[in-house]
């Protein structure tokens, strides 16, 4: 009988079109007792780093052209990471990382989960309930009076028409019975396509498997930014690229940026759109994490970077899907909980619950890299421009439909035994070490952040 530690990773590994037989190279260990919960999200976070590790274990032999090395997944360092985003500190400092207007409100006929943790995001909430722009404590009271005489769905429905983040809470039933529930349930947990023909893309000899690779990143906050870091631990030289009118947290990017390099770029202006075009015309990979439509408007669709950038991998990151009647809405892990019904089922009669790591950010954002991993393998051995496709709420689906919990979970856990301190510019800090690991491989990043969005737009650091 398969045992439920290889069933998730063997699903996400099929989903990957990988070989089957490469899963025999991987073994687990360690307590696994870090993320309790009713749904089983340890076996999500054991799986989705399970496969990252493999793939880029399988790059590395591409890239050596020796055996694919061995794999070892530790429950403790998986655990961990999946709860980086809260153990990560700067001089002993912590970060909170929700607003006081990003929580569970009630309305008249259920919850509502709001996202305010951006500036732009908490006016646009407070706009659209008729609230003034209070300071928090008198912001909290003035959005829980208005929204009390409100049903959820009303609530969702105005705060999104204003460019906010509100969602209902929905027991999965709903979620499945509703349009864009159904067509999430038709999806596969990713995608991956050959877009064209172009000609491959001999990867020289490496140690690390994403050496000498150039990646845009072009994601916020959660599962991209893991992504992109991941395959910075690997080697790859990793450029994110943010809008500067867009605020974004240091204290995020404290712990997402390990490895990568910072700039800012507004794509509306000239000077700024020649820069971000002699960017990609050496870039190996581009990784997007926006609405759909966000960047499709400055013609960055697969297609035109194919015709663009032949031989490119593409990978394209949502919270909804690319699909169905939210296709092009706003989303965040505690709002992909709460719609597909993972709140209902982790809370309790009085009011909903949450995961214990933004599980499904982390989960997607491994399995985002891994795609990229894989796709870096097949565009070495056969050609063309290659696309990979995640969405959260594939993810979510994946946790409460397909995944089965391992039995015999150990309660005990250690947080410490995975962290480590560095010298930043911005002070002493403590992280967690990477989980995806393998013979060979390394074991910390090469370069801690430094200050967001501060770095020159080039390749290297030249």
């Amino acid at each position: 009988m398969t045992s439920p530690i290889i069933s998730g990773a063997s699903q996400a590994w099929a989903a990957l079109g990988a070989d089957s037989s490469l899963l025999d190279r991987v073994s687990y260990g360690g307590p696994s007792g870090g993320l309790p919960a009713r749904l089983p999200v340890m076996e999500l976070a054991r799986a989705t780093v399970a496969v990252c590790s493999l793939a880029a274990a399988e790059l590395t032999s591409v890239r050596t052209g020796r055996p694919v090395p061995r794999v070892r997944v530790d429950d403790e360092a998986v655990a961990t990471a999946f709860l980086s985003d809260r153990l990560v500190r700067v001089d002993g400092r912590a970060w909170s990382t929700f607003s006081p207007l990003s929580r569970f409100w009630r309305a008249t006929d259920g919850w509502v989960r709001t996202h305010a943790n951006y500036p732009h995001h908490r006016a646009r909430l407070l706009a659209a309930l008729g609230v003034p722009e209070y300071a928090d404590e008198e912001a909290v009271d003035a959005v829980s009076q208005a929204i009390a005489g409100l049903t959820a769905l009303e609530v969702e429905e105005t705060v999104y028409a204003a460019g906010g983040l509100a969602v209902a809470a929905r027991g999965p039933e709903a979620w499945a019975k509703s349009e864009q529930g159904v067509m999430a349930a038709g999806q596969p947990l990713l995608t991956t396509a050959r877009i064209d023909d172009a000609p491959d893309r001999l990867l020289a000899n490496a140690a690390l498997p994403c050496a000498g690779l150039r990646v845009l990143d072009l994601t916020r906050v959660l599962a991209g930014p893991v992504a992109t870091r991941t395959i910075a631990l690997l080697g790859a030289d990793v450029l994110r690229i943010d809008a500067p009118q867009l605020p974004e947290s240091q204290e995020a990017h404290n712990d997402t940026g390990m490895g990568k390099r910072s700039t800012t770029l507004d794509l509306r202006q000239a000077a700024d759109r020649r820069l971000f075009e002699e960017l990609l015309d050496a870039a190996d990979v581009v990784v997007t994490g926006y609405r759909p439509g966000a960047l499709e408007r400055f013609g960055l669709t697969p297609e035109a970077l194919a015709e663009r950038r032949p031989g490119l991998v593409i990978a394209q990151l949502s919270a909804w899907g690319r699909y169905g009647p939210w296709r092009e809405r706003r989303g965040f892990d505690s709002l992909v909980q709460v719609a597909t019904g993972i709140a209902v089922l982790e809370g309790s009669p009085d009011s909903p619950g949450t995961l214990p790591a933004q599980a499904l950010d982390h989960g997607t954002g491994y399995l985002l890299a891994a795609g990229v991993l894989r796709a870096l393998t097949e565009q070495h051995r056969t050609g063309g421009t290659r696309l990979v496709r995640l969405a959260l709420a594939q993810t979510a689906h994946w946790l409460v439909h397909d995944l089965a919990p391992a039995p015999g979970e150990d309660e005990g856990f250690d947080a410490e035994h995975w962290l480590t301190e560095t010298d930043t510019p911005m002070g002493r800090l403590r992280h967690a070490l990477p989980p995806v690991s393998y013979d060979g491989g390394p074991a910390n990043w090469a370069r801690p952040p430094g200050p967001w969005g501060t770095d020159a737009p080039v390749w290297g650091g030249a």
